[in-house]
């Protein structure tokens, strides 16, 4: 029995215990963006967080969960249980390489969403926020099984007034709509709406008699950072004591959580990061400004994660949902050491454009090195957290799982949760097999049942996941090993100490990429060149 048949029957097992018609339980997903390891309280955090604490202290938190570096591939891979390259997006969004299975720029007709599995078993299927999946080349959420959306096509917008992305559309149920059209107001912010949106479809959902998948993916903390002027304000001069003394505090307070290992070394500050006592006074208030506006847009989310707890709660339907929590990449170093700060108005501000930046974002990453885009752990480290009240073993609330999980996960969960059938065809295509294990066990205290190593690879950047060891480049170097029990800041690469094991694990690597179409996107483009040339007829002979 394969790998995958025997995951499916494992699942239907699953399905039967958990999933039956009378109690399938709700689903709710939240998605923030560019939100770093250590950004909410529960994860080591200075910034108040009480709402995903509390998520966090009723259900489970996983401390070595995995998104996989980027927007859109994270996306795509939580949707479907597939890796992003299988699931056609194997980088940004708008990305395309012709005749490439992994950039095809769209969700794979070989994929089904989330959504897809979950309509046809009943269930009321809505999403609010930001998408990022391909709409403009045939894959918008109406079309991949969504029966409500708001949506913007791709994100980083706030304010219906913000000057960097005048123009932008929302879009309800495919109807391309302003900004500030009369049925969302205009003074809105974007968390506050995509809650708003959300709770109104799950009384839709309510009122229809089913269960309900809701897929809250917010455009919160990414760049434009933007937040309302009171909330930037509670957080001015909180961060004048700089980032090297806040990632020592983080990093304290992540060991005494429990969330890092105590014999784990902080990451030290990277090449390019100034220390923050060589910083001018005006420096220094720049970056606490922009860190304010960061910290008010975390805030923002909690806020968000609050109403749609209580508001399930007040439906009578919190203690039968199932809700999971996760980030789609670490902190954002994009813009560099210094970040960024133009625009016309005051930092923050609809008329602002800023960047967060890589030395808050080293901050953010506590205590890993690397950022988005990159495979070390800084760049796929996500918080993680499931909770599910009614079925969340007494023992195990408030408990920390440190098996390795990954979004591919998430679609499995959910099948086993609702007891949904996962298809082998839809719409006359073959659907690839997931890829990912349910995390439900987890929730009574029982290990999951993983027997692949985890895959990685973006824009050039790979890595293996494989129980305690892991292997790692950056760009073309050289394979680095860690033993993550040992060492999960990857200080001490152990490549040339197990050469042996590098060697299998780079085969394991290369057999399970090739399964899933995974390549990087350089050698895709080098590829589809050389094939393009080769099929050019040759020249005519010249004279003699």
């Amino acid at each position: 029995m394969t790998y995958h048949r025997a995951g499916l029957l494992l699942l239907f097992i699953c399905g039967a215990a958990w999933g039956r018609a009378a109690d399938r339980p709700n689903i709710v997903v939240i998605l923030v963006d560019d939100m770093g390891y250590s950004d909410i309280g529960c994860f080591g955090s200075e910034i108040p967080t009480p709402n995903i604490d509390a998520l966090a202290a009723g259900g489970v938190a996983f401390t070595q969960a995995y998104n996989t570096a980027r927007c859109s591939p994270t996306r795509a891979s939580l949707l479907t249980g597939h890796y992003p390259h299988q699931a056609g997006m194997g980088h940004l969004d708008g990305t395309f390489v012709a005749g490439s299975l992994g950039y095809q720029a769209r969700i794979a007709d070989t994929s089904v969403t989330l959504a897809e599995v979950l309509a046809p078993a009943g269930y009321f299927t809505a999403m609010s926020g930001k998408w990022h999946l391909g709409q403009q080349r045939g894959t918008p959420p109406w079309e991949r099984g969504f029966q409500r959306s708001l949506n913007l096509q791709a994100g980083g917008t706030h304010f219906p007034n913000q000057t960097p992305k005048a123009g932008a559309k929302l879009y309800l149920d495919g109807e391309e709509l302003a900004l500030n059209d009369p049925r969302f107001g205009d003074d809105w912010y974007g968390a506050e709406l995509w809650t708003d949106w959300g709770l109104k479809f799950i009384d839709e959902a309510r009122d229809a008699g089913k269960p309900f998948l809701l897929y809250l993916a917010h455009c919160a903390p990414h760049f434009p950072l933007m937040a309302r002027e009171e909330a930037i304000a509670r957080y001015r001069g909180k961060y004048t004591q700089g980032w090297d003394k806040l990632r020592g505090a983080r990093h304290a307070k992540q060991i005494e959580l429990g969330i890092v290992d105590a014999g784990w070394p902080l990451a030290p500050r990277p090449k390019g990061v100034a220390a923050w006592d060589d910083l001018t006074d005006a420096q220094r208030d720049r970056f606490d400004n922009m860190m304010a506006v960061y910290a008010a847009m975390i805030e923002s989310i909690d806020v968000s994660v609050g109403r749609v707890v209580d508001g399930l709660r007040e439906r009578g339907e919190l203690e039968n949902t199932l809700i999971v929590f996760l980030s789609d990449n670490g902190g954002n170093a994009e813009s560099g050491p210094n970040g960024r700060t133009d625009g016309d108005g005051a930092i923050g501000s609809p008329d602002s454009n800023v960047f967060l930046g890589q030395s808050w974002a080293t901050l953010s990453n506590t205590p890993f090195r690397r950022y988005k885009h990159h495979t070390h752990e800084g760049g796929i480290a996500t918080p993680l957290i499931l909770s599910w009240p009614e079925r969340v073993a007494g023992a195990e609330r408030g408990a920390l799982n440190r098996e390795p999980v990954h979004v591919i996960d998430v679609m499995p969960t959910a099948l086993a949760a609702s007891g949904a059938a996962y298809p082998q065809e839809l719409g006359g295509h073959a659907i690839e097999p997931f890829e990912g294990v349910s995390l439900l066990p987890a929730l009574r205290g029982e290990p999951l049942v993983r027997t692949n190593p985890i895959l990685f690879e973006h824009e050039g950047n790979r890595a293996l996941r494989e129980g305690r060891w892991k292997i790692v480049t950056f760009g073309s170097q050289p394979w680095e090993l860690y033993d993550m029990r040992a060492d999960r800041t990857e200080q001490h690469d152990l490549a040339g100490e197990q050469p042996d094991r590098v060697r299998a694990m780079a085969a394991r690597w290369d057999a399970i990429a090739k399964r899933t179409h995974t390549e990087s996107i350089d050698r895709a483009k080098k590829q589809r060149a050389n094939k393009a040339r080769n099929k050019q007829p040759a020249p005519p002979a010249g004279r003699a």
